[in-house]
């Protein structure tokens, strides 16, 4: 038994049963056991794999793609270059590689990554060396500045919390303790006023998940970026709107029981895009665009081509395989997607559709 479940079996024993939001916000940041405060679980070698860890193409294009937009704003000076959830910072660093040679981007930006932990704090340091960086807590401490943003796979990572329908009321999925094992129970069913939106579009025993954490985020992205100009990035997986269970764990790379070993797993839930485009308002987003979309828009083959020029054997079979792994529709091509959100005047981000088109 892991020392962060013995401490969740003696919550529940105390207090009873727990929201799924509270069970994954103790697994994710206990300070002692948590997931991400005790660990560096990205890479081959971790839990995980995110896009920037796969290819350098990915944060080099996204880079660019932020640098377009910030020179088609008129290059504000100083400006906040913010990325939120920054893993081991090489998604940072490969935008920063990438936008070197774009005249004054440097010299205006000043780079701040949202992290809460201190173990991926120092990874980022030692990844970002060369450039002065400030760290924040959220994104309620972002300056009021002119922003460009980026977020990958940061949304997925917030606690969430379920509830199931039940004739015009619902019952919310919690946490309790069985012996010493961990289970999924149904608390009472009752109105949900929150939820009432939902009672026209689900039936008896479907799943709805709300993640109250994302939508104050947003709402400080959309309301800085409109005021003030910018352009944010979210890139994550899940849909236009939410609906049914989506909350999973993986360790090693594959899906396990979210409930057998707190702490020690990476629990993750589908991105509705929906409620943080309506967050975001008064900045204005445009339509939800496949991340495979994106990206060849932005040009990556051209760039994978290139690439492939300097390499052999394994090396070039890898590559080859990273570009298709970002842009297939059967991985991530299709799975992951982008939300971009600029001022309501602005031209969109460079690879995001225009607001009057339909997503590809």
């Amino acid at each position: 038994m892991t020392p962060l479940k013995e401490k969740l079996l003696r919550r529940i024993a105390a207090t009873g049963p727990m929201t799924l939001a509270d069970y994954m916000q103790s697994c994710l940041l206990d300070p002692e056991h948590g997931y991400y405060t005790t660990r560096d679980p990205f890479g081959r070698t971790g839990d995980f794999i995110t896009a920037p860890e796969i290819s350098q193409m990915f944060g080099e294009l996204i880079g660019l793609a932020l640098a377009q937009s910030w020179l088609d704003q008129g290059a504000p000076s100083p400006f906040t270059l913010a990325e939120a959830g920054p893993g081991r910072g090489t998604l940072m660093a490969d935008i920063l590689r990438a936008t070197r040679a774009v005249p004054g981007f440097h010299a205006a930006a000043r780079i701040t990554l949202i992290e809460a932990s201190p173990t991926l704090r120092d990874i980022q340091r030692t990844a970002l060396a060369d450039y002065d960086v400030t760290w924040i807590d959220t994104a309620a401490d972002l300056p009021d500045a002119p922003l460009w943003f980026i977020a990958n796979e940061f949304f997925d990572a917030l606690p969430i919390r379920q509830f199931q329908r039940a004739g015009d009321g619902w019952a919310e999925r919690v946490v309790t303790a069985q012996g010493e094992a961990l289970t999924f129970a149904l608390a009472a069913p009752q109105p949900y006023p929150a939820l009432d939106h939902r009672l026209a579009d689900t039936r008896e025993g479907d799943v709805v998940e709300t993640c109250a954490p994302a939508l104050p985020i947003a709402a400080t992205l959309g309301a800085k970026i409109a005021e003030h100009g910018g352009a944010a990035l979210i890139v994550d997986y899940g849909g236009w709107h939410s609906l049914g269970d989506t909350f999973q764990a993986l360790t090693a790379h594959e899906p396990v029981d979210p409930l057998a070993a707190p702490g020690q797993a990476d629990l993750t839930a589908h991105v509705d895009f929906e409620r943080l485009a309506q967050a975001a308002a008064p900045a204005r987003a445009a339509p939800l665009t496949p991340q495979g979309v994106f990206l060849e828009r932005l040009g990556i083959t051209a760039r994978a081509q290139a690439l492939a020029t300097q390499l052999r054997d394994d090396a070039l079979a890898s590559h080859i395989a990273a570009h298709r792994r970002l842009t297939h529709p059967e991985e991530m091509g299709t799975l992951f997607h982008i939300l971009a959100l600029t001022p309501p005047d602005a031209p969109m981000v460079p690879g995001t559709a225009d607001p009057g088109r339909a997503a590809e």
